[in-house]
This record gives C-alpha cells, structure tokens and sequence, in this order.
C-alpha cells in the first residue's frame, strides 16, 4: 500500500510529463522550432478584375495582415467610374477593397484601418465617404477612419482614393461577419 507522500509524488510526476513535456517544442531541448518564414515574407496580392495604378501595388500580405494601397474607382475594364460624383466613385474603390480583401479569404470587416484621400474635400465629404463604406463593416466595430484632403490625385477625374490596413482572422473567411455587395 503507498502512503500519501508517494502517491503525491505520482501524481506531481503525472502533471510534469502531460503539462510539462506536452507544452515543449519539439526537437531537441532548449531549441524551438524554426519560423515558417513563407508567412512572415510580403507576398504582392494582384485581384482579377480589380484594377490598379500601373507601378503601384494594390496590396501586400505579411502573415494575417493585409496592407491595401491605391483602391481606386476603376471598374474592372478599367474605367472611371461616376464622372464628379464622390459618393459614386467612393462605392466602386469601397467595393474594389473589399473584393481584394476576400480575395486573400477575409471579409471586409477584417479592415482595421481605412484611409479616404479626397479631392475638393469638404466637411460634406465626411458623411458621404462613411456612408459608402457602412454596408461593409460590421455595425459597433467600425474600422478606424482618417480622411484626407488633396489637391490631385494620380488619375485625371479621380475624387478618393483609399489604403487600409486588415487583420485577417482565420484560414477560412467568416461569411456570418461578410458584409456589403
């Protein structure tokens, strides 16, 4: 029969080995694992059907974050879209981002950071810009929002252009939190 000290001592050395020695890395002691350096290396992102600047990268993937520059209100043939209209070309490049962002599998709430530069800016500017990009963000989460004025931007008639910044949260995009066209 064991006493109550050796079963104490059973059971601590049980704890170590499914606790202790389940929780280390694997290889030899003292070494971790080597970093799966393919994530953690930009990898350019080019999404059929969303046009770019030509010389300029449209996105940019480090790991589970995704970079988003030069959104632009270009249909997918490459033209204007909504001649001097804000809130028009505002919806194609909100559009244009959130189909680059599902393209890399997250959902447009995945944006954590949006940027709106904006020609003949305005404080009217402000609630059309939220208003077009409302349909795609989660309600009481909304991604964090600077619009700037600008004198020019890179294409005659062009009224916004955005960047942004997403977190993608998961191998699989979450369609229960994918909103907006």
């Amino acid at each position: 029969m064991r006493s109550g000290t050796q079963w104490r001592s059973i059971g601590a050395a049980l704890v170590l080995s499914v606790f202790g020695f389940g929780c280390a890395p694997a290889g030899p002691p003292g070494r971790f694992p080597a970093p799966d350096l393919a994530q953690s290396q930009p990898q350019a992102v080019n999404t059929p059907g969303v046009p770019g600047l030509p010389g300029f990268s449209s996105a940019i993937k480090v790991g589970s974050t995704l970079y988003l520059a030069g959104q632009v209100p270009l249909d997918s043939a490459g033209r204007l879209v909504g001649q001097g209209d804000l809130a028009a070309q505002a919806a194609q490049a909100f559009h244009n981002m959130a189909r680059v962002v599902r393209a890399v599998r997250g959902v447009p709430a995945d944006l954590v950071k949006l940027t709106a530069y904006v020609t003949e800016y305005d404080t009217a500017a402000v609630a059309v810009i939220r208003q077009a990009i409302e349909p795609y963000l989660e309600p009481g989460a909304p991604a964090a929002l600077t619009i700037v004025g600008v004198s020019a931007l890179p294409e005659p008639g062009m009224l916004v252009v955005l960047d942004g910044v997403a977190v993608l949260r998961g191998q699989l995009p979450d369609r229960t939190r994918d909103r907006g066209p």
